[in-house]
């Protein structure tokens, strides 16, 4: 069927009027027109990036072969094409989406091959850290003067993989924290993009990229008190969880919803990590004082995550919202960590926590009759059994139960579930 040559015979048969026809066919036109430049937008940026690796490499197949002046040439030359391309697409198509991400593309691979090259040439020292920064640096305006969203993302891949190359690999503290510096020149883009084109696609890469880099980058804090930046993390995905719980992210689906996502992944993560006793023991080994804490950057990441969060949990419970259990898992987890100082109680405390999670988030699954909440909740009952069959004692037989309970129930909600929207659908 389409509706669209249908559209005559339902206006002859008076079902529309001929003003909701007009309106059908702009529509369907409009939609075809959308993922018509989707298509030539994904061929142009993967031709943009074809070409520009095409040029590299035939200049660096006959490379030993040209003369200094020849290899400063053709170092220049992608450099100086990509610009050309921006300056023409600056006058002639910069409404043309497709043309201002596929130069945009080209011009920020250019510059990260002219560096290379030029540095190869005139033999200019150097790590990969300073050369990711400069390259970064001189790509940032990019991101504004051709308004490119492809950029923005691949600038945010490049200062996350500067942050784990800094303070992860080469352990340097205070280059790792450039990167908040760094990503503070991708926020008003991001501001624009959630603003002016809060449905595209730009818009879901960056709701994914953004909190991934940040979650990934965080730990560039740790330093002298490595284990508060268990505190930390727990306080960001409850801020995480907030920002995916306001009204323009809730109202996304699923899959988009990435601050939820990874809120929710990040916790459960950490909370198996810690339901084992080996960071509970070593921190009543170590048992800091107060002293120690307020000379560690950990310490002050922490408070800053702390307050914002409070702030965010207190502006939604002013507005009678409904507050979700992993949005006060940072309070909670506040209490248990201080408790485990003195301790090893708190195990307790994050099993039950994980158990309850997991119960809470099939509740939800079968209120909202959402099949992958409910297998989500299963899961995370599932992995606390299987992390309990590796730490404790309890004979081989009782554990075997445990998994065929635990199997049978995946089955059991799983057809019930299936069965229930069948019942529904009649």
């Amino acid at each position: 069927m389409n509706i669209q040559k249908d559209l005559p015979e339902l206006i002859q048969a008076g079902i529309i009027s001929e003003d909701t026809a007009e309106r059908i066919q702009h529509y369907y036109e409009h939609r075809k027109i959308s993922s018509s430049n989707r298509l030539m937008m994904i061929f142009g940026i993967l031709g943009a990036t074809l070409i520009g690796l095409g040029i590299i490499l035939i200049i660096a197949h006959n490379w030993d072969e040209l003369s200094r002046a020849s290899k400063t040439f053709f170092s220049f030359l992608p450099l100086l094409l990509g610009q050309t391309l921006c300056a023409y697409v600056i006058v002639k198509k910069y409404k043309s989406i497709v043309w201002r991400e596929s130069v945009s593309i080209f011009l920020f691979f250019a510059v990260g091959a002219s560096i290379s090259l030029l540095s190869q040439v005139y033999h200019i020292s150097g790590n990969i850290s300073s050369f990711l920064l400069t390259w970064l640096l001189l790509c940032a305006p990019i991101i504004y003067v051709m308004r490119s969203s492809v950029t923005s993302l691949l600038y945010l891949v490049g200062i996350t993989y500067y942050a784990v190359e800094t303070s992860y690999w080469s352990g340097s503290q205070i280059e790792g924290y450039l990167y908040w510096l760094l990503l503070l020149v991708a926020l008003p883009h991001y501001y624009v993009l959630y603003r002016k084109k809060a449905e595209s696609n730009f818009m879901t890469f960056h709701n994914w990229f953004l909190p991934l880099s940040v979650i990934i980058c965080l730990g560039t804090f740790a330093y002298k008190a490595e284990e508060l930046m268990f505190v930390a993390y727990f306080t960001l995905f409850s801020l995480l969880y907030l920002i995916g719980d306001t009204d323009f992210m809730k109202h996304q689906k699923v899959r988009n919803n990435a601050y939820q996502i990874l809120a929710s992944v990040g916790t459960v993560v950490l909370l198996l990590i810690l339901s084992f006793n080996w960071f509970w023991k070593e921190l009543i080994s170590k048992k800091r004082f107060a002293e120690e804490w307020l000379l560690a950057p950990e310490f002050y990441i922490s408070l800053v995550l702390i307050a914002f969060t409070t702030a965010l949990l207190y502006r939604k419970w002013r507005k009678g919202s409904p507050i979700q259990m992993i949005s006060i898992h940072y309070l909670c987890f506040l209490f248990v960590f201080l408790l485990g100082m003195y301790s090893t109680i708190s195990i307790i405390f994050i099993n039950a926590i994980l158990f309850i999670l997991g119960l809470v988030t099939i509740n939800k699954g079968v209120k909202q009759n959402h099949l992958g909440l409910v297998n989500y909740g299963l899961f995370v009952i599932t992995a606390l059994i299987v992390c309990r069959f590796f730490d404790t004692s309890i004979a081989f037989v009782l554990k075997g139960i445990l998994f065929v309970l635990v199997g049978t129930g995946f089955f059991l909600t799983n057809y019930w579930m299936l069965k229930r929207r069948r019942t529904n659908e009649k």
